[in-house]
């Protein structure tokens, strides 16, 4: 398989790329080029394959590998890895005809989610009119100056141990 939906090498005479192209040209040319090449090149088989795959299960599977003559699939669930072992021939049956020899399929299953969920929006909830007046008290106690309620004795000028009446 090649990797010919994106340049490694910029033509003789061409300026080079800059912007978001040059950055991946250089991590491309890099020490671990080979590495991302392969992570596209995944990326790119599982969304050819993605298709073939029933519609609710593809929200659960996504191509993993393929290592030696097999598939490798992760699903988050034990009921996904089920329903993917049953769609093994159509996804072998896909794989050769995008040029892949493969055999066979191998599922993995994980307890974390294959797409990360987005962060929920947390929004407090509005202030009731009573919470706000109760904090406008609170907040023009504080700028008033008055002595702090810890600084006071409770129970005026009794001595220690005496109770009051």
């Amino acid at each position: 398989m090649g990797y010919a939906w994106f340049s490694v090498h910029t033509p003789a005479g061409a300026t080079a790329p800059s912007g978001p192209r040059a950055a991946l040209q250089a991590l491309l040319d890099g020490a671990e080029g080979g590495t991302l090449r392969r992570a596209l090149w995944l990326d790119a088989v599982d969304q050819l394959l993605r298709p073939h795959l029933p519609p609710v299960l593809a929200a659960h599977a996504r191509l993993a590998n393929v290592r030696g003559d097999k598939l490798v699939f992760v699903v988050d669930g034990p009921v996904w890895h089920a329903k993917l072992r049953l769609a093994t021939q159509e996804l072998v049956d896909a794989a050769r005809s995008v040029g892949l020899d493969v055999a066979g399929l191998t599922v993995r299953t994980t307890t974390q989610p294959l797409r990360p969920m987005p962060p929920a929006a947390s929004t407090a909830p509005p202030m009731s009119a009573a919470g706000q007046s109760g904090l406008a008290a609170a907040l023009a106690l504080l700028r008033s100056g008055a002595p702090d309620v810890s600084e006071k004795r409770v129970g005026g000028n009794r001595k220690p141990g005496q109770r009051g009446t």
